[in-house]
């Protein structure tokens, strides 16, 4: 793999961070996605063609490119930058510093209200890989919520590696929703990190809707006393689709807060791996980690895993978990059909209702309303539901 084309009018800094994860990628090893293999999945294609995000400006706060931010805000985006995530950290984190070519950053200062959600849009052209950093800073004191909407142009076979690391400094609020649409021959790495000061909050609400085959890796690290992360996801597969799922929170800090509910239907021949981690260091008395992982199978032919970690090193805590794979209930469905509909419409009934627990937990009322659209879209297009035999 060679760095040809991609320093162009790049700092040194920048560049020496891309040569030394470029060094490092041949020792590292791929993460690990328990109860879920996807060592021969090709996701570190080699890449030359940096791409430029169209961002729109925003009142009262920095958002703009990621590579215009390196020389407009060096200073700024040198102290932030790969603080949550780690180039050394496995072999997909290397290859996306060495080879990111798509990104933005947003700041927002100290003492900042954002009233209106900001919103980033990224389409991928699946004629090459897709590498891309978001990078967001929540200056003490701020509140915003930032939405993220993916998609894919074209229907090339590609991979795509996508970063979000979020920096919440004390007493900030960080509102982060996503919906993840990357198209079918797509095989994408998407890591989403956030690093909570004391009493910050982040609350994060994701949409898996991909068509391809996808490894996520979501971390929340609770630093600080008093810091609180809520994260919510929301996947559906279909077809031979192959999804695993890592959802993480540590809590570091005393009193700290971590919660995780994540939603999956699963249905035609896919497979769908929820695992959800709570750990609470030595040190972090008054934690509370609960999580919830469920599974709704639409189909025989499909395979879902709920896994519920709990890793407690501190005895002044609370802990609990919940984790469920099953199949419709057939009560539920006769009942429907029953009262007049057709089997499929019952079904997509009993989908909406499973994930509806999660949806309206989800505090922007713009991605809910996305969401709700999306999984109708995909329940709809006749390979999305199946029939349990």
């Amino acid at each position: 793999m060679t760095l040809e084309n991609l320093t162009i009018n790049e700092p040194d800094w920048f560049v020496q961070r891309r040569l030394a994860a470029l060094d490092s990628f041949e020792k590292l090893s791929l993460p690990t996605i328990q109860r879920f293999d996807f060592h021969n999945w090709q996701l570190t294609p080699p890449t030359e063609t940096i791409i430029k995000t169209n961002v729109a400006p925003q009142d009262d706060c920095i958002l703009m490119d990621l590579f215009a931010a390196l020389n407009e805000y060096p200073d700024l985006v040198q102290k932030y930058l790969y603080t949550v995530i780690k180039a050394d950290e496995n072999k997909l984190a290397a290859y996306h510093v060495a080879f990111v070519n798509q990104g933005a950053f947003l700041y927002v200062p100290e003492n900042t209200v954002v009233e209106k959600p900001i919103e980033l849009e990224f389409q991928q052209d699946s004629s090459q890989p897709f590498v891309s950093h978001v990078l967001v800073v929540a200056g003490e004191n701020s509140k915003f919520s930032l939405i993220q909407k993916t998609t894919t142009k074209g229907d090339q076979k590609s991979v795509a590696n996508c970063v979000v690391e979020i920096k919440a400094l004390a007493n900030s609020e960080v509102k982060y929703a996503a919906v993840d649409e990357l198209g079918q021959n797509v095989t994408s790495y998407l890591s989403r990190r956030a690093d909570v000061g004391q009493d910050a909050y982040v609350d994060w609400s994701i949409g898996l809707m991909n068509e391809g085959n996808t490894v996520a890796d979501f971390d929340t690290d609770l630093k600080g006393t008093g810091a609180h992360s809520e994260i919510k996801v929301v996947d559906i597969t279909a077809g031979k689709q192959l999804e695993g799922v890592n959802t993480r929170v540590t809590n570091y800090g005393k009193r700290t807060i971590g919660n995780i509910n994540q939603r999956g239907v699963i249905t035609d021949h896919s497979r769908l791996i929820f695992n959800g981690i709570g750990h609470i260091i030595k040190g972090a008395s008054g934690a509370n980690a609960e999580q919830q992982n469920r599974v709704l199978m639409m189909s025989s032919h499909a395979h879902g895993d709920a896994n519920p970690i709990l890793l407690i090193d501190e005895n002044d805590v609370l802990a609990g978990h919940a984790a469920s794979v099953g199949q419709v209930d057939q009560n539920q469905l006769y009942y429907l059909m029953s009262r007049g509909l057709d089997k499929k419409t019952a079904q997509r009934m009993v989908i909406r209702g499973f994930l509806g627990d999660v949806l309206v937990s989800i505090p922007s009322k713009a991605i809910r309303e996305q969401l709700v659209q999306t999984i109708e879209r995909k329940l709809a297009n006749g390979q999305a539901v199946s029939e349990n035999s």
